[in-house]
């Protein structure tokens, strides 16, 4: 990579332009109806800390991936470009297996049952698969769990005071397993740009274990990119990456029937530095914070295929957007 941030966000804002005046003549040649960006296009960061234009393209419109190429042709050699394939939020997409027993042990990333609640393990609406709990939050004065929208809500038909179990319904819990009730989300609509797939639910009991692996997480940042981070999820457990894309926007991510396929801009990217994925099913919630331990995003959603193992791309929303969208702090 060879800009520096500014010249970064500039080539980025080409690029964008480019792209979508190319989609136009190019793509809409070949299929009906409007064309969206076929294109996710952000700020990269390269290993040895500099910027450059993050292309990401999935197959599926005719002529992505030549209308990628010829992106970057135009960018230069300051240009990242990565096909991702299909990306999906990351709930579980499994029957219900039978009950878990109760887990009183600190290994993170569980799908059983714990008590007292804390980071990394299993949650959900009850009427959804299972995610991960993320992070405890302040709304109001009161505790709560920080967690995605399609985990804790998961559909428009959610309503607040809607029952929340710990573990999820994949990894059989039930109504027995409550742990408080769905208080707020940020709703998610189609035709709409998207920022946060964020909720939080009042939990009723406010007495919580907030450890991560890196101790207590309680502060939050913005990703500058570059950064080594981790996260705790309930089906990988503790996983380290590199963040490797930021600021990017038209990431495209599919919600099934419902909600059908929606765009997210200012977005992160983080790809696995060890030999699995850095996340998968049911890490969806997961909080990701820097090796220091400061807060830089949700986890939400990951990609089928990118990343220097092949493993895929791992999409996160930005902390400060999550927590001020729902007004809420971390627990501190």
């Amino acid at each position: 990579m060879q800009l520096d941030h500014d010249d970064a966000r500039k080539a980025k804002e080409h690029a964008t332009t480019y792209a979508r005046e190319l989609a136009e003549r190019t793509v809409r040649a070949s299929t009906s109806g409007p064309v969206g960006a076929p294109l996710a296009i952000g700020v990269a960061v390269g290993a040895d800390g500099g910027y450059g234009v993050a292309v990401r393209y999935r197959l599926g419109l005719p002529g992505v991936r030549s209308l990628a190429r010829r992106v970057a042709d135009e960018v230069g050699p300051a240009v990242d470009v990565r096909r991702t394939g299909r990306i999906r939020p990351l709930v579980v997409d499994r029957p219900v297996r039978p009950r878990p027993p109760v887990i009183t042990a600190q290994a993170m990333g569980e799908t059983g049952r714990v008590r007292p609640l804390r980071p990394g393990v299993s949650i959900a609406h009850v009427d959804v698969t299972a995610g991960t709990l993320g992070a405890f939050v302040l709304v109001g004065g009161r505790v709560h769990a920080l967690s995605n929208y399609h985990v804790l809500a998961g559909s428009p038909a959610a309503r607040e005071g809607d029952v929340v179990v710990q573990p999820g319904p994949a990894d059989g819990g039930t109504a027995r397993d409550r742990v408080g009730t769905l208080a707020a989300t940020v709703p998610l609509a189609p035709g709409r740009t998207a920022y946060v797939d964020a909720a939080v639910a009042l939990l009723d009991e406010p007495d919580v274990d907030p450890t991560y692996p890196v101790g207590r997480v309680t502060t939050t940042a913005r990703a500058l990119g570059g950064e080594r981070v981790g996260k705790s999820g309930r089906t990988t457990a503790v996983t380290t990456g590199r963040v490797t894309a930021i600021e990017l926007d038209d990431v495209v991510v599919g919600y099934g029937d419902e909600l059908g396929d929606l765009a997210f801009d200012d977005q992160i990217e983080v790809e696995s530095t060890g030999p699995g994925p850095f996340s998968r099913g049911g890490d969806s919630g997961s909080l990701v914070y820097r090796e220091d331990g400061v807060a830089l995003g949700l986890l939400f959603a990951g990609s089928e295929t990118g990343g220097d193992n092949g493993r895929g791309l791992t999409y996160v929303n930005p902390i400060d957007a999550v927590l001020g969208a729902l007004d809420a702090t971390l627990l501190a």
